[in-house]
């Protein structure tokens, strides 16, 4: 099977990388895509292999460190060297280990996988297959009731704080994309084996400008907990609440969301700290 990845390249300047989360795809980064690009900068907005409208082919292995490996290769090849990289979730996972390996100028890191401990792991695993099952089981009767803000309401609360903002557009594509995702399976699976800990080497992290950004409504990688846990694990990055935002912000505070991508961007450029 051929590997045809999907993606939105815009802009031009200093490149920005965007990578979501599981079951997600590159359009939950439509928010604050503009403000990135009107800011001077080229950026790309990629699905992953196996996700959204990419091909998931043999030989890449979906988790954060198999999808490190591969857009380390992947990115060069489309003329891309130490971008600026910016993920959620499992792509925030991704981008702390681009970061870690040297191979990005600056991280910007949306409630990133990886910080749980064992209770966190399973917790996020359940949340997370629940909803695939729901929109996968229920997409007909899913997709109609996000017309309605309550329904909005209802069924999207788990990734999103304000999700009466959501457009019922995009809330229906965002589902089918996480009930259609032919590598979710093997991404909850390699969640398993992935841990962040205090003793990890932390590579180049702790020289390049890197904030790690949690929304306090956040109840899959839950903020409570994993936002500290963040804390302890990398204390020689930024560190950021999100108020009001749920596991993806970037629907709830846009505007917040792409000053804090900005600010790493400047950093960078500017070869000072965060």
């Amino acid at each position: 099977m051929s590997l045809s990845i999907s993606f939105e390249r815009r802009g031009a300047g200093d490149p920005i990388v965007l990578v979501h989360g599981i079951g997600s795809r590159w359009q939950v980064f439509g928010p604050i895509l503009d403000a990135l690009v009107d800011a001077g900068h080229e950026v790309l907005a990629i699905d992953l292999p196996g996700f959204g409208a990419s091909s998931l082919p043999s030989g890449v292995a979906p988790g954060p460190r198999g999808y490190a490996d591969w857009l380390a290769g992947w990115l060069p090849e489309q003329g891309v060297e130490r971008p600026h990289v910016v993920g959620n979730s499992m792509g925030g996972a991704i981008a702390l280990e681009l970061g870690r390996r040297g191979l990005a100028s600056a991280v910007t890191a949306f409630s990133p996988a990886g910080l749980w401990r064992e209770p966190g792991l399973r917790w996020c695993q359940s949340m997370i297959t629940t909803m695939r099952s729901a929109a996968r089981v229920a997409g007909p009767v899913m997709g109609g009731a996000v017309d309605h803000r309550i329904g909005r309401q209802v069924l999207l609360s788990g990734f999103f704080g304000q999700p009466g903002k959501i457009d019922p557009d995009v809330a229906r594509a965002d589902m089918a994309a996480l009930a259609d995702s032919p590598a979710y399976a093997q991404a909850r699976h390699a969640f398993s084996g992935y841990r962040l800990a205090p003793t990890d080497d932390p590579g180049a992290l702790p020289h390049i400008p890197a904030t790690i950004a949690w929304g306090t409504r956040d109840v899959v990688l839950t903020h409570r907990t994993q936002s500290a846990r963040a804390r302890e694990v990398m204390p020689y990055v930024h560190h950021v609440d999100l108020p009001r935002c749920g596991h993806v912000p970037f629907n709830d505070d846009p505007s917040t969301c792409s000053r804090l991508v900005l600010a790493d961007a400047t950093a960078a450029a500017t070869k000072e700290p965060r």
